[in-house]
Formats: structure tokens, sequence, C-alpha cells
């Protein structure tokens, strides 16, 4: 099958394509794209499900991990200050792994706007298609509805004038006749009206769903970089609470982080086996949705030598009705005009409406051709499998960082704030200062005395 113009499967797509597959009894799965079949819906679910194994196992490590540090630790020796050893490694593990979250977030702003991008040229071309379709539609109508109009009016005038030569009586009513079969030809080229698929709700469907799943993205990375900011200030300002506050909240993020990590590689994955191969999927569903026939879905799908014009015969036969009605309106006009003036103004608008509808038929002729639809499909094509489809992989990169940091700083933090000095350390001041909070309070009471 041809490839749309422009588009060819990116390695990405092909890397993901040659992943394995399994079910639930983890039996090999065809990667071919086949959402409708339970076992590819399984395969899929099996992606996620390793994400959550991931996360199963994160949790397992820092529990072990933090009981391990909490019954293991040596007891420090009563009014010791001396500092423990490694605090300060524990401390600045936990700000790299923070600093590595905060650029796991830029990488995933890069990669919700990537994605945002691709679905957003996606809706434009089924909208410049929806256009096409209804560009269609309109001039079909309006060339049958003229067309009919002459027939009803000029040509019965015409004839009614020329009443008393029946051999031009005759050329009119030939006229006539193919002006109906122009118009019944015309008809047929409006192969989109009635159809129930609609590109325009389509687009309109695509671009709600990824206008909340942008700001849900957006919602989430702003989410960790303020815990990996909140938490930065807590260390730097060596503030328990903060710190026990920014921890739990680290917890609900990477609980998040693996959520989003398995639904993006388990789209990733579901959407490098359609690009691979595309053109079946989207022709056996447009058939199924409309109803419309393979000949005339292949051809705008495919466009190629292969396929022929599924209205050329029709094209054909109605170029042909159009100029026999030019030679034998030219053939009335010097035949009637000279004995029945007043023919002269109803084949002077049967001229005019004759000039309107060849132009609207090449009009038709152009936007009937595969190329202008087949644009917007490759164009549509580009969109989902390289934009979005590179925004999504860098949107696992994000998420596959934030789950590492987080883990790695919810292992860290409370060996940090454990080796933040009591409130009590805080109250050793100079008794001798005159600013000294307790100093204060004497001579507030030494005045009160005096009173």
């Amino acid at each position: 099958m041809g490839a749309p113009p422009g588009y060819r499967p990116s390695a990405w797509v092909h890397l993901l394509h040659q992943l394995p597959r399994a079910d639930f009894q983890l039996r090999p799965v065809p990667s071919g794209f086949a959402p409708q079949e339970q076992e590819y819906q399984q395969a899929l679910l099996l992606v996620v499900a390793l994400a959550g194994l991931g996360l199963g196992l994160s949790l397992i490590f820092i529990a072990v991990y933090l009981i391990r540090f909490c019954c293991c630790r040596s007891p420090e020796p009563p009014g010791s200050k001396s500092p423990t050893p490694g605090g300060g490694c524990v401390t600045w593990s936990c700000i790299v792994a923070l600093l590595v979250g905060c650029t796991g977030i830029g990488i995933g702003f890069y990669g919700n706007s990537e994605t945002s991008d691709g679905v957003s040229q996606l809706s434009s071309a089924l909208l410049h298609a929806n256009h096409t379709l209804s560009a269609i539609d309109h001039l079909v109508l309006e060339t049958v509805e003229r067309l009919g109009e002459a027939v009803r009016t000029e040509l019965t005038t015409l004839e009614e004038v020329l009443e008393p030569r029946t051999e031009l009586v005759a050329a009119a009513r030939g006229a006539r006749r193919q002006a109906e079969a122009v118009a019944q030809q015309l008809q047929g080229l409006a192969f989109w009206q009635g159809v129930p698929l609609s590109p325009l709700q389509v687009a309109e469907d695509v671009s709600f769903v990824e206008e909340y799943r942008w700001l849900a993205y957006v919602l989430l990375l702003l989410l960790e970089l303020l815990v990996c900011l909140f938490t930065l200030l807590g260390l730097a300002k060596q503030s328990k609470w903060l710190v026990i506050v920014m921890t739990v909240m680290s917890l609900l993020v990477l609980v998040l982080s693996w959520g989003s990590m398995g639904l993006e590689a388990a789209t990733a994955v579901g959407l490098s086996d359609f690009c691979s191969s595309p053109d079946p999927y989207i022709l056996n569903l447009t058939q199924e949705e409309t109803g419309l026939s393979s000949d005339i879905l292949s051809y705008y799908f495919l466009c190629n030598q292969a396929v022929s014009n599924p209205f050329q015969q029709r094209l054909t036969l109605s170029q042909r009705a159009l100029a026999n009605i030019h030679s034998q309106l030219l053939g009335l006009e010097r035949e009637a005009v000279p004995q029945f003036p007043s023919a002269q103004k109803p084949l002077l608008s049967l001229e005019e409406t004759l000039n309107v509808t060849e132009g609207n038929f090449h009009q038709l002729v152009a936007l009937l051709h595969c190329r202008g639809l087949h644009k917007d499909y490759g164009a549509a094509l580009r969109g989902l499998c390289e934009d979005a489809l590179e925004g999504l992989l860098f949107l696992l990169l994000f998420s596959l960082l934030s789950a590492g940091a987080l883990a790695t700083a919810l292992c860290s933090l409370p060996r940090a704030w454990a080796l933040f000095p009591p409130s009590d350390d805080y109250d050793d001041t100079d008794d001798d200062d005159p600013f000294n909070p307790q100093q204060e309070s004497k001579r507030f009471v030494q005045w009160q005395s005096s009173i």
C-alpha cells in the first residue's frame, strides 16, 4: 500500500512495534493493531500492569529501607552534638535526586507540548478534510439546483417560443435531456452526503479530550515542581515540618508518576502498532462507520496508480453532456434567433447557466481528485505518529526520571531530617545581646517594678 505523502514510519515506531507482546496467560500476541481483539487489549493492559508492578516494588523497597533505618541505626550518646557520619552525603544525594526530578519536569513540559502539537495537527487535517467534503456537497447541490431551475424555466420557455419549428423544439428537448443527465450524474458525486461519520465531529472530540489531557499533565508537572522546590527549601531551612509534609506529597506524586508511566507506555505501544501500518485499519474502520464502497475509500486513502478514480465515468459522461448542450445551444442561437428574436433571452440565460455549471464542474474535478484528501490523511498521520508519539516518549522519560528521583528522595528525606538540629539549639543565644528577647523581658519587668 502506498504511504501518504511525507509520512514514513519512524525508527521509534519500528522499535516499539518490534517489542514482544503477551496476554494475561503470557502467550505471544501479534503486534498488528487490533484494539477490538481481547488478546490485544490484554497485551496493552499487561504493559500498564508492569508499571503497577514497578510501583509496588518501589514502595516495598522504600518501606524496607525506612524500617531498616529506623530500627537498625545506632543510638546517639546523650548530649552529643557531633555530626553523624555520612550526613552530608545523605543530604546531597537527596538534593541531586530532586534536581534530577526538576530536569525530568522540563522534559515533561516539552513532551506535553509536542503531544499537543501533534494532536492539533491531526485536528487541523480533519477540519481541512471536512471543508473539502463540504465544498463537494455544496457545489453538487448548487449545480444540480441551477440545472433544474434552467430546465424548468428557460428550456420550457424556449420550447414554447420554438413550437412552430418542430426540429428546433427537438433540439431544445435534446438539451433538456442532456441537462437532466448531467444533474443525475452530478448527484452521484456527493459521496459523503448523508454519511453518519463527520470529520468535524471527530476533530471536536479529539480536541476536547486533548484539552483535558494537556491540562492534567500541566497540573501534574506543576505539582511535582512545587514538591521539589519546597523540599529543597525545607532542606535549606532545616525545617522538619516542611520536609515531613513534602515527604507525604512526594509519596503521592510517586504514585501518580508510576500511573502516568503505565498509561504512556501502553499508549505508545498501541500507537506504534497503528502507525506501522495505518491503512488497513483506517480503511476497515471508515468502511464500517460510513458504509462507503471500498473503491472510493481505497482511492482516497491510497491514492496511487493501482487504484482508479471511481468517479471517472460520471465525470466523463457529465463532461460530454455539457459539451453536447453547449453545441446544441450554439446551433439554436444560430438557427432560431433570426426567426424568433424572443428566443435570444432564454438562450443567453441558458448559456450563462452553462458557463457557471462548467466552472463548478472543473472545481469538482479538482476537489474529487485524491490528492487533496490524501494530503490531509498524510498530515493527520504525521501529527499523530511523529509529533504526538515523540511527545509521549518524552512524557514517558519524565515519568521514569520522576519515579526514580522521588523514590531516592523518599529514602533520603527521613535520614536528612534526622540530622536537623533540635529546636532547643536555636535558643542558645547570648545573654548580653541587647536584642535578645529574654533581655527585653527583663527590662520590661524592671520598668514595671520601678513605677
